[in-house]
């Protein structure tokens, strides 16, 4: 799809005066299908933090193609009993990929697994997030990293956050679209 125009999803988020605008634009790398399950899968839930250099290429290839205004990278947190099961954040290391400072101002509050949810449930559960500090994106513009894109709803709610507390335009680089 074209840098400049919207997905089905973005149109039906952007219809909603809450969340209008919140992200500037999301991109995703690859398409949910079997072969990106069996990857995720790996990636994530079996431990194979290693993966995370197969993607490079890629994330930074779509950084300097879609997002070279972000100035900090902020991957999505993972609540402290999620890192403790998976002995890392897969979207810290995908954000480690990209030439950019990484930050960390936000911290996860939910523990539920959202990969268990349904849309509907998704986006019923209000307060993923919470700021930790805001000193470092006052004013900038960030670039949320995550590892799948389903209904969209997490990278808005972080987007959403950031905003708030003073940054300038959020936008967000997905390796996966569900």
């Amino acid at each position: 799809m074209p840098d400049n125009q919207e997905c089905s999803d973005c149109f039906r988020w952007n219809k909603n005066r809450e969340w209008a605008g919140v992200l500037t634009k999301n991109i995703s790398i690859y398409q949910y299908n079997e072969e990106m399950k069996a990857v995720l899968a790996r990636y994530k839930f079996r431990g194979d933090a290693e993966l995370s250099k197969l993607f490079a290429g890629e994330m930074n290839k779509t950084y300097r193609e879609h997002f070279r205004e972000a100035e900090a990278a902020v991957p999505i947190p993972l609540s402290e009993e999620r890192l403790y099961e998976r002995g890392f954040n897969q979207a810290e290391l995908l954000a480690k990929q990209i030439p950019i400072p990484m930050l960390h101002p936000l911290k996860r509050i939910s523990t539920e697994k959202q990969s268990k949810k349904s849309r509907k449930e998704r986006l019923q559960n209000l307060h993923l997030f919470q700021l930790s500090y805001a000193d470092d994106i006052q004013n900038k513009h960030l670039l949320l990293i995550d590892d799948l894109y389903t209904t969209g709803f997490t990278v808005r709610q972080a987007a959403k956050i950031l905003l708030e507390n003073g940054a300038s335009s959020v936008s967000s680089l997905t390796l996966i679209r569900g």
